[in-house]
């Protein structure tokens, strides 16, 4: 399951299990109802207790594959409240008062490849991995707050072609695209995001927080939203 490290520079959201690179029960990091329950908790004690940046990543293959669809194709009348959950994920994300810094290891894709974008600065590995929508390949719509969530946090042109197209981006193409502010290698990816949180360092505070509400009230309003049932 999940978990965080803390270091003088900043706290870990690792969104794999610890000690290991691949979670045996959830080897693509999908958010399944647990996984879910688990970060939340986790973002809580991030919120409650204000004093570093917070690094969003994992390890092995994935940064996370996104939903969890053997529980969404077993759950389909629950499906609107399984998606309210992932969109107050990604809310918690958005309004944490420390700066938030993803170091995307692995593929992202889906509702994954969103969670990268609620991050307010974003580094993707660039030897492998690809961040993407496959939802238009899959026959799958977006809800209301997810096509928010991308319009409001991508280029028109890059989303345009992301959403209709469920193109792979690597991590060099993902720059280009302003889909992330930069890439590196693998092995630089921990050392380059814990260069970018001690330079947001001293932001921390109640001020950050109340920026990043006003700055986004016209998506965060769009993410709580309840998803309807006729979504589907």
């Amino acid at each position: 399951m999940p978990f965080l490290s803390a270091a003088d520079e900043a706290v870990t959201l690792y969104l794999g299990a610890p000690d290991t690179e691949l979670d045996e029960a959830n080897p693509e990091n999908r958010f399944g109802p647990a996984w879910l329950d688990a970060v939340a908790g986790l973002l809580d004690e991030v919120a409650a207790e204000p004093t570093k940046p917070l690094i969003i990543t994992a390890t092995g293959k994935f940064f996370t594959n996104g939903l969890d669809t053997d529980y969404v194709f077993s759950h389909s009348d629950e499906l609107p409240a399984y998606l309210d959950r992932v969109h107050a994920l990604y809310t918690s994300v958005l309004t944490l008062p420390v700066p938030t810094i993803a170091a995307i290891n692995g593929h992202a894709f889906g509702a994954g490849a969103m969670l990268a974008l609620c991050a307010d600065h974003r580094i993707m590995r660039a030897d492998r991995g690809y961040w993407s929508l496959p939802e238009a390949a899959l026959n799958m719509p977006f809800t209301r707050g997810m096509s928010a969530l991308l319009r409001t946090r991508l280029p028109d042109a890059t989303v345009t072609e992301a959403m209709l197209t469920s193109r792979r981006y690597g991590g060099n193409d993902a720059v280009s695209h302003g889909i992330v502010e930069e890439s590196a290698d693998v092995e630089a990816l921990p050392t380059r995001a814990r260069e970018v949180a001690v330079a947001r360092a001293s932001l921390i505070g109640p001020n950050i927080a109340l920026i990043k509400k006003r700055l986004r009230r016209p998506l965060l309003e769009d993410l709580a939203a309840p998803t309807p049932a006729s979504l589907l």
